[in-house]
């Protein structure tokens, strides 16, 4: 038995196996030429970022725009940093904004699909199989140096002030030790960590092609990485080598900042005789303050949290609808083109994502909400109003489940048209839009009445309509009768009329219509009117016009 065997069998005495066996264990997927595989594989070490979301989705969207498989990979290396709750926040996230799984952690200690498991902490024994294959072929061996050894390394390389630091060449103070001296070590318990003995040379270079930001050239690993902790944990460069060939992974979308450690990644394929993956490098979202520009923070930003957008309610579809207008430049056009057209229709492609970060913008995103929700059915709207309701506010839970068909037809107003009202934009401004309908939320106010009108002229104009109120048919029935009321007040029923010659009349029947919606409503802007009186019914309407008149007196 040659020494790189002998050390890999007094390393690894317990594992049988080898990749061979893995190879078999997980065959190529038999999928459609084409087809991608991609996964999203957080860390349980926080909150679900927005950014993390943009690049599942992004993942999510690469897949099923090739008829290929998309994972949800859970990377709980670090122990240390791992929160509770920690995996079922991510699973609770992505499932919110429909960014599901085909495969992967579902739910807690769920998982579906033949590749796993999917969850790192689970699978050390496919690691320690192939780390043992790279100590039987010389490109890993044990390191006993302590943090101390490490820490007097650096500061040895800060004083000769090499260009270059790092565990590598003549710093990598364990890499010849012989087979007698690494026994003997291994055999007094002395800890260790299990390094990769890197192939590179400093004066070669790798070119790849991203597929966001193009070709890139960069100089060759040289480094002696750790594949193993002490504990036999492996490190996220190892681990996620040997999980995206095991899983059959074709394509990686991840964060720019791993830009650096693709050499790394390049070389561990490849002394695994693995083929590596394609890799697209997501530039960080960003938010513009005080005119210049930085990355959306987990700590400055409350928007940065996915959480963020379920607590303040805006739908699935306003918070994808907008990341992709992030994600593809040629988003909007799109959406002009096909305005209807569910978004997971977009033809989503890398090639056209920004190589600079896309700016956050929350004003924006409101703009796309109102579209959105202005084009959803008043069932639709109803069911996550209470969906939102029940989880944030108890009381706006309780009047709109209270008579659901009623509150089915307040958000049928002005809902189908050709131009439907854009008043909503997340589910937290509901209870505003909605409390006049309610009398337990309803109070006479008439502070938003035109100023030009006398409160005895506004006194008249109401009770000449509470005299003559009749609920109208339709909408120009309902109008007809409100210019009928105009000229005996002193008003014009017509606008042009009006502004030709405004000190001949007190008003004109726009101001009619807002003195009686002002009384009804309480507001001064609001949707149709007539549709609001209809759903609100005559005998509320007059209680309130009369409620509006006995404040006046």
């Amino acid at each position: 038995m040659d020494e790189n065997k002998a050390l890999a069998e007094l390393l690894f005495p317990n594992v049988t196996q080898t990749p061979a066996d893995l190879e078999k264990l997980f065959p190529p997927r038999q999928l459609e030429e084409g087809a991608r595989v991609t996964r999203f594989a957080p860390s349980p070490t926080g909150f679900l970022h927005i950014g993390g979301l943009f690049a599942a989705l992004i993942s999510k969207l690469n897949a099923q725009m090739t008829n290929g498989v998309f994972m949800l990979r859970i990377e709980d290396t670090d122990k240390k940093r791992e929160i509770e709750d920690g995996v079922s926040e991510i699973i609770k996230g992505l499932k919110a904004f429909g960014v599901t799984p085909d495969e992967g952690v579902m739910g807690f200690n769920e998982e579906q699909g033949d590749y796993g498991p999917y969850t790192q902490s689970k699978r050390a024994n496919i690691y320690h199989i192939v780390a043992k294959s790279l100590v039987e072929k010389g490109f890993a061996y044990p390191c006993f140096c302590s943090e101390d050894e490490l820490s007097s390394l650096r500061e040895e390389q800060e004083k000769e002030g090499a260009l270059i630091k790092g565990y590598f060449g003549k710093w990598a103070k364990c890499r010849n030790l012989s087979f007698e001296k690494q026994k003997k070590l291994i055999e007094e318990g002395k800890p260790y960590t299990l390094r990769l003995r890197s192939p590179g040379s400093e004066d070669k270079r790798i070119t790849f092609v991203d597929l966001i930001k193009g070709k890139i050239e960069m100089p060759e690993n040289i480094q002696d990485i750790v594949l193993l902790k002490t504990d036999s944990i492996p490190t996220y460069h190892f681990a996620h080598a040997v999980d995206d060939h095991f899983m059959r992974t074709t394509h990686v979308t991840r964060g720019d900042e791993w830009i650096s450690s693709v050499p790394t990644h390049i070389q561990l394929f490849s002394v695994c005789g693995f083929k590596a993956p394609k890799y697209a490098h997501i530039s960080p979202i960003m938010k513009e303050e005080n005119g210049s520009k930085r990355k959306l923070s987990k700590r400055k930003d409350p928007e940065a949290a996915v959480t963020y957008y379920a607590e303040e309610g805006f739908p699935k579809e306003s918070v994808l609808e907008y990341l992709l207008t992030l994600a593809n430049s040629n988003f909007e056009d799109w959406r002009r083109a096909n305005p209807d057209a569910d978004c997971s229709e977009f033809p989503f492609n890398l090639k056209k994502m920004s190589v600079s970060g896309a700016l956050f913008d929350l004003t924006k995103l409101t703009d796309v909400s109102k579209n959105v929700i202005s084009k959803m059915s008043a069932e639709k709207v109803l069911a996550y109003a209470l969906d939102w309701a029940k989880n944030y506010d108890e009381k706006l839970y309780s009047l709109l489940s209270k008579d659901e068909e009623y509150s089915k037809k307040i958000f049928s107003i002005d809902r189908g048209t050709a131009k439907p009202r854009k008043d909503i934009a997340k589910f937290s401004e509901i209870g505003t839009y909605v409390s006049y309908f309610f009398d337990e939320e309803f109070k006479t106010d008439l502070s938003e009445l035109p100023e030009n009108l006398s409160k005895e002229t506004v006194k008249k104009v109401l009770e000449a309509y509470a005299s003559t109120y009749e609920q109208a048919a339709d909408n120009s029935e309902w109008f007809a009768h409100m210019k009928e009321l105009c000229e005996p007040l002193g008003f014009t029923p017509n606008v042009k009329e009006y502004k030709k010659n405004p000190d001949q009349y007190l008003g004109h029947v726009g101001d009619v219509s807002t003195v009686v919606r002002v009384a009804v409503t309480g507001r001064k802007n609001t949707p149709d009117l007539f549709s609001i009186m209809t759903v609100i019914g005559k005998d509320r309407v007059l209680e309130r016009l009369n409620a509006a008149i006995n404040s006046l007196s």
